[in-house]
């Protein structure tokens, strides 16, 4: 396979995964917000999707309407959803004899209702639940089609990379920010229950998270289920699992010095995640762990662009 054409389909699907992070946060902190009216804040969102300056999230932070629209709608946001959908549909754009005609028909059906003029007003007057919810089925409508028509080939796998890789950043990244809002103290105790359910509600892990631990919302069962969750399909182990699961696939006789190497990084963090525990976590300070993971994350995907895409 060409580069480009690798280097396309990786990043159709890392996009599309960002869209449904970003969608998902949208949604559930709405709910979030509607029940907290007083001490509600977009701020940890704000930073974790967005590259705004300090001074102009204080000016957005309490606007829900005005961070709406600037996270879905707003062209001039490079992390918008709008503009991340339309890089998706560009990459799958130029790879279409790689993908199936009903990939390239949900991708372009979502970037059709993306470009709706009536989504910008239906998101400042209507319930945006109800918006938030359409366009999140739009993505997972692409998902299912992929699994259900794309070839098990080095096409897939690329497309499996992306998206992992971008799951796994995106549970280091919302972790992260959520923690740094409480202190010290606060991580050892037992939290507001509103908290951890909203947070969790983000990753679609609220329901696995109370069949698996019985005695209430805690910071070290969250940070378990999160990071250290292999059956949880948006932790960080899971999504290192599968990115590792996907990349052996692409070894041949032809890329085995390419492949060993990036291999070799990919086989670090995994193991450094999977021979971590909660406790061995927070010992090491919870902030510096996510930073290194999120870091071997990055290298990854430098390293696959050096030996793969470049």
């Amino acid at each position: 396979m060409l580069s480009r054409v690798a280097d396309s389909l990786f990043w159709m699907s890392r996009y599309i995964e960002r869209a449904d992070g970003i969608l998902r946060m949208l949604k559930i902190n709405y709910a979030s917000s509607q029940d907290d009216v007083q001490e509600f804040s977009w701020r940890p969102v704000l930073k974790i999707f967005t590259y705004l300056e300090d001074d102009k999230i204080d000016v957005l932070e309490n606007n829900t309407r005005g961070v709406l629209q600037y996270m879905v709608t707003d062209k001039e946001n490079p992390n918008s959803v709008l503009n991340i959908v339309t890089q998706a549909r560009e990459n799958a754009r130029s790879v279409q004899d790689h993908i199936t005609k009903e990939m390239w028909q949900c991708l372009n059906d979502f970037y059709h209702t993306m470009r709706d003029e009536k989504l910008v007003p239906l998101l400042q007057k209507e319930d945006p639940v109800t918006i938030l919810d359409i366009l999140i089925r739009q993505g997972l409508l692409y998902v299912g089609t992929t699994d259900v028509t794309m070839a098990r080939g080095e096409g897939n796998s690329f497309i499996n990379i992306g998206k992992f890789l971008e799951r796994g950043i995106q549970s280091t990244d919302i972790l992260d920010v959520k923690f740094s809002v409480l202190n010290a103290r606060d991580i050892d105790e037992p939290s507001d229950t509103t908290y951890w359910k909203y947070m969790l509600l983000s990753i679609s892990g609220y329901e696995l998270y109370l069949r698996t631990y019985r005695g209430g919302f805690e910071a070290k069962n969250v940070v378990e289920q999160i990071v250290l969750g292999e059956d949880f399909p948006r932790s960080v182990i899971y999504s290192i699992s599968q990115l590792h699961r996907y990349f052996e696939r692409l070894r041949s006789d032809r890329s085995n010095d390419a492949y060993d190497q990036l291999n070799f990084v990919i086989g670090k963090l995994k193991s450094r995640v999977k021979f971590s525990t909660s406790n061995s976590i927070m010992h090491e300070g919870l902030h510096q762990y996510l930073y290194e993971t999120r870091a071997g994350l990055v290298e990854i995907g430098n390293t696959l662009n050096k030996n793969y895409f470049a």
